[in-house]
């Protein structure tokens, strides 16, 4: 005798035959939910949900699951997924260029597993955050951009992007990338940055906020703690803030959502989060 067990062998191919088979009848009951939603539950007048159902009874799917799909889909009973189609664009080995249609209930599960479906076999893609201190967008760079502009992608670098926008997800912008620079404006551009900004009518005095981070660097939560406190002292004043590094001074420029009073509460607040004398002027 051979010492196995006959029955532990049986069971273990069942139980994969069994996974296989349920992953197959969830993907079936999903397109009947998704065909119910879009042309009504009624097959005689919906031809996709018709085609769904014959395929699902043709793979022995039963008829009572097949009818709950139906009424979850049609909203006649609840529970149904919110089933949405999103579309990737990438590129496979040698450059192929690949088109991704996904049904999900979970975008950023469909995302995440496109990412590593494309990295494992041999694709390039890479997600990003772009953002100032009012905004941000999420870009996506595909293997011809990521080869040639990954150099330039850093946190905290300024750079100028080209690209063109993706309104594929409804409820996300990205941004497709064509190109990438690093900001490096030449003195004749500064001066002439510098001489239309002198044209402009001047407003409100700006707070100056200045922060010396040569030896020990920007804390990463410090633009988060500053939008706090700026944002509860509404008001006309612009503010900026001056950041002296070991590579020279950078400045950033807050947004107009966080105009401020400059009032001596104002003023108290700031020296907690950047120090004494955190204004410059």
């Amino acid at each position: 005798m051979s010492g196995h067990s006959k029955w532990a062998t049986t069971k273990h191919k069942k139980a994969v035959v069994d996974a296989k088979r349920s992953k197959m009848f969830a993907k079936l009951i999903k397109n009947i939910e998704v065909a119910a939603r879009m042309g009504g539950g009624d097959p005689a007048a919906n031809p996709t949900l018709y085609d769904a159902i014959y395929k699902a009874k043709k793979s022995s799917v039963p008829n009572d699951n097949i009818d709950r799909a139906v009424k979850r889909g049609s909203g006649a009973e609840a529970g149904g997924a919110d089933y949405q189609t999103i579309m990737y664009e990438g590129y496979g080995p040698n450059g192929v260029a690949v088109l991704i249609e996904c049904l999900t209930d979970n975008r950023n599960r469909a995302a995440s597993d496109v990412r590593v479906a494309m990295t494992r076999n041999g694709g390039s893609m890479m997600f990003a955050t772009l953002g100032d201190l009012e905004s941000e967008i999420e870009m996506l760079l595909f293997e011809k951009a990521l080869t040639e502009y990954e150099g330039a992608l850093g946190v905290d670098e300024i750079v100028l992007v080209r690209g063109r926008i993706d309104h594929k997800d409804k409820d996300k912008t990205s941004l497709v990338v064509q190109s990438v620079e690093r900001f490096a404006p030449t003195v004749e551009e500064a001066e002439a940055a510098r001489e239309a900004a002198a044209l402009i009518p001047q407003g409100p005095q700006p707070l100056c906020l200045r922060i010396d981070a040569a030896a020990t660097g920007v804390p990463a939560t410090i633009i988060d703690d500053l939008k706090h406190v700026l944002g509860n002292h509404a008001g006309e004043s612009e503010v900026v803030l001056d950041i002296a590094t070991s590579a020279g001074e950078r400045r950033l420029r807050f947004g107009a959502s966080f105009k401020v009073s400059p009032t001596p509460s104002l003023r108290a607040e700031l020296e907690g989060i950047l120090g004494p004398s955190p204004i410059s002027r």
